[in-house]
């Protein structure tokens, strides 16, 4: 047994906010009393640099952990190379790893997740993931594949995607496939191509970091104003 070591908050002594964030903070600030969350806040769906930095983002906005829960497994586990081997030698091994990283993490407040795919892949899982609140980042398939193509986007050790970009978008979508349902299991959708039409974009490349994180703020706030309803709407008069 092991267990996950806290790293300094990412906003906190001695480290300044970059200028999107102090903009959420500014424009949003109405909305930060209200986040007081007993458990992990994560953003679940295919991996993609605007689903991991805008968890981040959001991180830095209210003042909680960050963790991403790909890489918390790998540095578990020993490395991008220990990662392989046990996808490849032990698989149920690499699973259970995931499952303790994401039960660790689940019993945490104050804390942003970007969660990687073995988080929607079983039950055990996804019951986990109830524990707090969950946001499906939808972002389109093909803009992930042209950044793993053009951009170099890197994606987790335990996902080993190559080839052209038809032939990465062809294992994209398989990977999707296999976790649809389990990314539609979350409390909330933030869909790129909404958020787009909703702010008047012309493409979908015009949202950005700060937007998907403004978007997840809202939802959070609305999902916690429904739950705190439920809640008085429960109590004996």
């Amino acid at each position: 047994m092991w267990l996950l070591r806290l790293p300094e908050p990412l906003v906190g002594r001695g480290h300044s906010p970059p200028p999107t964030t102090s903009s959420i903070i500014c424009r949003h600030h109405r909305l930060l009393p209200s986040f007081k969350l007993r458990a992990a806040l994560s953003n679940q769906g295919i991996n993609s640099p605007i689903k991991s930095n805008s968890a981040q983002l959001l991180a830095d906005a209210l003042r909680y952990y960050y963790f991403d829960s790909d890489s918390v497994v790998e540095q578990a586990l020993g490395g991008e190379d220990a990662v392989r081997s046990f996808m490849n030698t032990d698989l149920k091994g690499f699973r259970d790893s995931e499952t303790e990283v994401l039960k660790q993490l689940s019993s945490m407040g104050r804390l942003v997740v970007s969660a990687g795919n073995g988080a929607v892949q079983c039950a055990a899982n996804l019951a986990l993931m109830r524990h707090g609140i969950s946001i499906w980042i939808d972002v389109p398939l093909d803009m992930v594949a042209k950044q793993i193509v053009e951009e170099n986007f890197q994606l987790p050790a335990a996902e080993t995607i190559s080839g052209s970009y038809s032939e990465v978008l062809a294992q994209l979508t398989a990977i999707y496939e296999d976790c649809r349902n389990g990314y539609a299991t979350a409390d909330a959708t933030i869909a790129l191509h909404k958020v787009a039409s909703r702010l008047g974009y012309d493409t979908l490349d015009a949202v950005t970091t700060e937007d998907i994180a403004l978007g997840t703020l809202k939802e959070v706030e609305r999902l916690m104003r429904a739950k705190k309803l439920m809640e008085e709407a429960a109590r004996p008069f």
